[in-house]
């Protein structure tokens, strides 16, 4: 099970800090990440961590602006959001894969599901 946190609103330039973490279940072979969707979109790939070896990637539209870390003994992932523009309102949805997936940035290589946290960033 996944829990996602931290939502809210901020305004452009601003700064969230969302959390997840993983209870009954451990992902420390594959993978954890954050999704967003936005109203009329279709769910889209913001950044995600490679449990064994802790790398990470993210997606152009946030890269320099989004941090993704992780506490180990918490099972616990964070998504650090600072610069903050408009367009990165959305449902933000934490993601966990068991084993790693070559595609960690396709939704549909998650089968585990946080229930979504609202951003809305004012301009």
């Amino acid at each position: 099970q996944l829990q996602a946190s931290g939502g809210g609103l901020a305004q452009a330039g601003g700064s969230l800090r969302l959390f997840c973490t993983a209870s009954g279940r451990t992902f420390s072979n594959g993978a954890m990440g954050w999704f967003r969707q936005a109203p009329g979109k279709e769910r889209e790939f913001v950044a995600a961590i490679r449990w064994p070896n802790g790398a990470i990637r993210y997606s152009d539209s946030v890269k320099a602006r989004f941090t993704l870390s992780r506490d180990n003994a918490k099972n616990t992932v964070y998504l650090q959001m600072d610069n903050l523009k408009p367009e990165d309102t959305a449902v933000y949805y934490c993601a966990g894969r068991v084993i790693w997936h070559i595609h960690y940035y396709d939704p549909g290589n998650y089968n585990n599901w946080g229930q979504g946290t609202l951003v809305t960033v004012s301009s």
